[in-house]
């Protein structure tokens, strides 16, 4: 058999998807694609950016159907492993593991913090087989942006060291009050951990202090990671790509629910809502211990510190804001959700409610109704477009009615309620 006979043969061997490992990168979406009638795509490309949004919205749906008790005041450390192992690149997470991760940690503390106002956030660091502590405990999210983009903190170096990352985030959260949450979310690439002790030990003081543990692998499944997680009853994870990390550290935004004997014994808070003050003079921040000409003073020992929302590192009273006290609402008072319209052969909306869109009719009105809004801008023609095919693959009516004030919205507008303004349009009209 010649040369040329056993490099065919292989190639007969191989499956033609994973002839190569850098090909299994790509998901060959284009196979998906379907021509229509007219030869064109446009019906498949909504089918399936509806078929995604239906998704989105069914999970957001499922996850409020349990009534939970949901804490507000959350106190979270983000550690992340800055051993060699996040210099490697990975085939789910370009360009390598450590920008990748980086990346997303940004946009995971800015929407932890805007959807919980009174949470606050610190970044420990772990490598050369120790740990430390990049940023302190704040709410203030330029801060911990400001340390992830610092370039010494991009270096990876070493080993890392799980049982002192843990205890340098434990240290640091002992003085939290009893009525915040005591977190720890890590982001872990490595396949080992150089610990100076028994870090079982470590695992029986986080259960001792009520601090939740969660991990995120970025390489494999490890038994220590799953053990810490399973014994301070945290999540554990393994990431398959980039677009599944950033599911992952989604899912750690909302606050998690609380225990039930916790929630029994939960008592009345005293907080200091301060007025933001200028200072003629430069006046000392108690928490940074920075010189200051504006912030807030503490009603009750008159310290002055440079944001919210904080605890007084004199009088130990929770600082916060009453618009941050009203943002964080809508985790006790979520948005009911929408029930969907069945298909019907007519129906007494023609609009949407929130965006006043009209809604796709009958396959005769479809056509007039996309033609007949040639004044609209062109993303929201795509929109019209978008619905009167939907409506011809007869996938649904595209309607969602609210339970309180019965008005119907589209399905864009149905997220956009529930994910990002945490109230109705039409029972906050009739409010008014």
């Amino acid at each position: 058999m010649s040369g040329g006979d056993v490099l065919e043969d292989d190639d007969k061997a191989v499956p033609a998807a994973h002839a190569y490992q850098w090909e299994s990168a790509y998901k060959r979406s284009w196979e998906a694609l379907e021509e229509d009638n007219d030869g064109s795509l446009a019906s498949t490309l909504a089918l399936l950016a509806r078929d995604r949004l239906k998704r989105r919205r069914t999970a957001a749906a499922k996850a409020s159907e349990t009534p939970l008790h949901r804490g507000t005041i959350r106190h979270l450390f983000v550690v992340i492993d800055l051993s060699e192992a996040m210099a490697a690149p990975a085939d789910g997470l370009p360009p390598t593991r450590l920008e990748c991760v980086l990346a997303a940690t940004e946009t995971f503390v800015s929407e932890f913090l805007i959807v919980n106002p009174l949470g606050s956030i610190g970044i420990v660091a772990t490598r050369d087989g120790g740990a430390e502590k990049l940023t302190e405990m704040t709410g203030n999210s330029s801060d911990h942006i400001s340390a992830i983009r610092n370039r010494s903190n991009r270096e990876p170096r070493g080993e890392p060291s799980l049982q002192n990352a843990l205890e340098i985030a434990r240290r640091s959260l002992l003085h939290v009050p009893s009525h915040g949450s005591r977190e720890i979310l890590i982001l872990y690439s490595a396949l080992m951990t150089c610990d100076p002790g028994n870090i079982f030990d470590t695992i029986e003081s986080l259960k001792t202090d009520n601090i939740r543990v969660s991990i995120i692998g970025l390489s494999a499944e490890m038994q220590i990671c799953k053990r810490v997680c399973k014994e301070t009853k945290g999540i554990y994870s393994v990431v398959m790509n980039e677009g599944h990390l950033k599911e992952i550290l989604g899912g750690h935004v909302a606050p998690p629910p609380i225990e039930s004997d916790k929630s029994s014994s939960l008592a009345i808070i005293e907080m200091g809502f301060p007025s933001s003050s200028t200072f003629e003079l430069p006046t000392l921040c108690a928490n940074h211990k920075k010189p200051t000409q504006s912030g807030y003073m503490c009603p009750k020992c008159k310290t002055v510190v440079c944001d919210l929302p904080t605890d007084c590192p004199i009088c130990s009273l929770t600082l916060v804001s009453s618009v941050l006290l009203a943002r964080s609402y809508h985790h006790l008072f979520p948005v009911p959700t929408y029930k969907e319209v069945a298909l019907a052969s007519s129906y007494k909306s023609t609009h949407c409610r929130a965006c006043q869109l009209p809604f796709p009719k009958s396959t005769d009105d479809d056509e007039k109704a996309a033609k007949s809004n040639s004044n609209l801008d062109l993303q929201q023609q795509l929109k019209v477009q978008e619905r009167v095919l939907m409506g011809h693959a007869g996938v649904g009516s595209g309607r969602y009615e609210c339970s309180s004030c019965k008005e119907h919205y589209c399905l864009e507008c149905d997220l956009y309620a529930h994910e990002v303004l945490r109230n109705c349009a039409g029972c906050l009209s009739k409010r008014i």
